[in-house]
């Protein structure tokens, strides 16, 4: 005990003591006490205190993810629990490759993340520059911008749903009164309809993700290269082309790949405007796990399209994770 007081004595103090403590503490984790004698000291209280949180992220987190796809390679079904024990291989993967639902379904939602995150990026982008202009009330434009994101998939999904509807929604009686259609539109019965309304929805709901981003993109934008380009003789688009865009494109590969993993998991919007209807032609990767899990009980192949869409998404992830490394590679940044 002795020892141990003239060694921590002997630590100087400041940032200096607290990088020598640490290093003493782990050299004496490596020797003779090991771990007791590393967790007694006091550089393992950071450690001790996130225990708790790690141990809930394993059990909420990693264990069902480890469960489920267990449950993929077996022929789970939901009202026979003894079934998650009955090993079928690559039997769920074989049949969703040759299962045309599953086929319509994931090209449908590659569909829609791609038409929805193209629009959402460019109305976003003329909001950011239009916000960006204005110099009274663009803090009240920036919040009143925030509204849409802050509804529940959900209550967006009720409130466009009362909008569409073809006999008491507003959007009809609005077509009505200024004399543009003589008959209702089922917006949410006809299968083309009703996806270009669900991307329309998407689109309302968040458009201001882009936005406030990459509004927050234009604020941080040096003004010495404009000035000199401007100088130079270059005009508003050849200023927006060659300095505005370029600078911005990181905020837009961020924003596409936080929008992208929602999109992909696009469920409870879907589920309240057309439940994957008319006759399936809405269904999305999510809606369609939901229908074969719990409505079929065919959990093990609802778990395995989970992971084939999760493998979806990372694929997803990685692309725009590319394209942020090289947009920042072309404006000089570090990498």
């Amino acid at each position: 005990m002795s020892r141990s007081l003239e060694q921590d004595a002997a630590l100087p103090s400041g940032p200096a003591g607290l990088e020598a403590s640490r290093a003493a503490a782990l050299k004496a984790a490596r020797q003779g006490g090991g771990l007791i004698r590393f967790f007694r000291s006091p550089q393992a209280i950071p450690y001790l205190l996130l225990l708790p949180a790690i141990a809930v992220i394993l059990s909420v987190v990693l264990l069902p993810l480890l469960i489920s796809f267990w449950a993929s390679f077996t022929g789970y079904i939901l009202t026979k629990p003894a079934t998650l024990f009955q090993w079928v291989g690559l039997r769920n993967y074989q049949r969703l490759f040759v299962n045309a639902d599953f086929w319509w379904a994931f090209g449908r939602t590659i569909l829609f993340i791609t038409i929805a995150l193209n629009v959402e990026m460019w109305l976003g982008l003329g909001l950011a520059l239009l916000v960006s202009k204005i110099t009274f009330g663009q803090r009240t434009l920036r919040t009143i911008m925030m509204f849409p994101m802050m509804f529940s998939p959900i209550l967006v999904g009720f409130q466009w749903k009362y909008l569409l509807n073809d006999a008491v929604g507003l959007v009809n009686n609005a077509l009505f009164d200024l004399h543009i259609i003589h008959e209702p539109i089922a917006w949410l019965v006809d299968g083309t309809l009703a996806n270009l309304s669900l991307i329309v929805t998407e689109v309302w709901m968040s458009t201001s993700i882009f936005a406030i981003l990459l509004l927050a993109g234009l604020m941080a934008l040096p003004k010495e290269p404009i000035e000199a380009a401007k100088v130079d003789g270059c005009n508003g688009w050849q200023v927006f082309r060659h300095i505005t865009l370029p600078f911005l494109m990181p905020f837009v590969y961020i924003a596409m790949t936080i929008r992208s993993l929602d999109v992909a998991r696009a469920y409870d919007m879907v589920k309240i405007m057309t439940n994957g209807g008319p006759a399936q032609r809405t269904e999305l990767l999510w809606t369609l796990m939901t229908r074969v899990g719990y409505q079929n009980s065919q959990m093990g192949m609802a778990n395995a399209m989970g992971y084939i869409s999760i493998i979806t998404s990372i694929a997803f992830t990685y692309y725009f994770y590319r394209k942020l490394t090289a947009a920042r590679a072309y404006m000089g940044g570090a990498q």
